[in-house]
């Protein structure tokens, strides 16, 4: 395993917390989907930093723990909290799961390896039994849309991505642009929110107006003790990790690009 520290001797500790915070409350006693909801939280007041996964040119398993962006800060929670409830409480064994989850087939093989596209992550992950679909499954089908497609945000805007400089990595990454394009993605629209049958703790990514593009943002459905549905997230506005004051629907409606969202659950 090809790994990424930048400071290895802080993130072990971070992870040797988190798991003795789990012990401390019996944490692997609970459905999964809490695990996540219990440790996103335990991350709440950490820094955001965009673009965390791409500090190097060569691909390497990324790991930080003291910043996070909205995908390294759901990631993390569905890493962590899978090794919880298995109760295997090493660092290695957090190691091998965010390589799993985050990399094609859990194989680390370049760049686009990497499961860039949230739509893509979602469709990989539920392929292989750790995280499953759902927006078409909790909510009447007349209020279902599609994602807009082709899919190729990466490819048209490649000068923003270092390491699509490179040709082999541009071609192989047009290639998964196609292949994304050929999916029938549904979106439940911001204003049907309200009609989802949401969860604690399923995973949400925001689904966007931006041409090319599938996600914009992602995080965890946290439903308070009176039923609000609220959002836990690396907020890039606030730069830190936090709840949402207000609901999940109100937040969206204050951005004209997000359209609505896209909901996993885990297996």
């Amino acid at each position: 395993m090809q790994v990424l520290f930048t400071q290895q001797n802080e993130d072990e500790k971070l992870c040797q917390n988190k798991f003795d915070f789990a012990i401390s409350k019996n944490l692997s006693s609970l459905p999964l989907n809490e695990i996540i909801v219990e440790v996103g939280k335990s991350f709440i007041g950490t820094n955001y930093v965009a673009n965390i996964l791409d500090e190097s040119s060569e691909e390497k398993l990324i790991v930080n723990m003291r910043a996070l962006d909205c995908v390294s800060f759901y990631e993390n929670a569905l890493a962590l909290a899978r090794v919880i409830k298995k109760e295997k409480y090493t660092f290695q064994n957090y190691l091998d799961e965010l390589q799993l989850i985050r990399y094609r087939g859990g194989v680390i093989d370049g760049y686009a390896s990497r499961l860039h596209y949230t739509t893509d992550y979602f469709f990989d992950n539920d392929k292989r039994n750790i995280l499953m679909v759902v927006t078409d499954k909790i909510i009447e089908k007349k209020y279902l849309s599609e994602i807009p497609t082709p899919i190729n945000f990466m490819s048209s805007h490649s000068s923003s991505y270092k390491q699509l400089s490179d040709s082999i990595n541009q071609s192989k990454i047009i290639q998964i642009e196609k292949e994304i394009s050929k999916r029938k993605i549904y979106f439940i629209p911001k204003k049907f929110i309200s009609k989802a049958k949401l969860n604690h703790g399923d995973i949400v990514g925001i689904t966007t107006n931006i041409l090319g593009f599938d996600i914009s943002h992602t995080g965890i459905i946290f439903k308070s003790a009176n039923g609000v549905i609220k959002f836990l997230h690396a907020s890039q506005k606030n730069k830190e990790v936090e709840i949402t004051t207000e609901s999940l629907e109100k937040y969206l409606s204050k951005n004209p690009n997000q359209t609505g969202i896209v909901v996993v659950r885990v297996k």
